[in-house]
């Protein structure tokens, strides 16, 4: 089984939607994968997914739920593979990492051959659309990395 950790600044929007992206692909690969979120902020810890991405996440199928909380150092050996939303999480991911930590440590959107950029914007402060925009960015990364998944079998 792959431990896969979804990454972002509250882990409230993004992170919880990418978890749940990757969670759905890779039941619909047959693909066994642990998957989590966690934040590297600590601004929301504790609290549920944004009702926002919940609702926008529900228009398409996909169910985010959870409780935030913080990436641990502990995470870096738990997880194989932690994909952080954006390029600022992934610097925060690669200062806070143990220098021991085996997790490969990865952008989501790298795993979208057609993404044009590979930063998942934040929409927390956006309208309703743009979580949706967020979420047409995640949802075909997710498929992407649980393809690359599949060829590490």
């Amino acid at each position: 089984m792959v431990r896969v950790l979804a990454v972002c600044l509250g882990n409230i929007c993004r992170s919880p939607a990418a978890e749940a992206a990757i969670r759905a692909a890779a039941e619909e690969a047959g693909i066994d994968v642990e998957v989590d979120s966690a934040a590297t902020g600590a601004y929301h810890v504790g609290e549920p997914p944004n009702a926002r991405m919940r609702r926008a996440a529900a228009e398409v199928g996909l169910r985010v739920d959870g409780t935030a909380r913080q990436v641990q150092p502990e995470d870096f050996h738990r997880f194989d593979l932690i994909v952080a939303m954006d390029r600022d999480n992934l610097a925060a991911l690669r200062r806070i990492a143990p220098s021991d930590a085996p997790a490969e440590l990865r952008l989501l959107r790298e795993f979208d051959p057609a993404a044009d950029d590979l930063d998942v914007p934040d929409p927390y402060y956006g309208t309703d659309d743009d979580y949706r925009r967020v979420l047409a960015m995640i949802r075909p990364a997710a498929e992407g990395l649980v393809a690359h998944l599949a060829t590490r079998r």
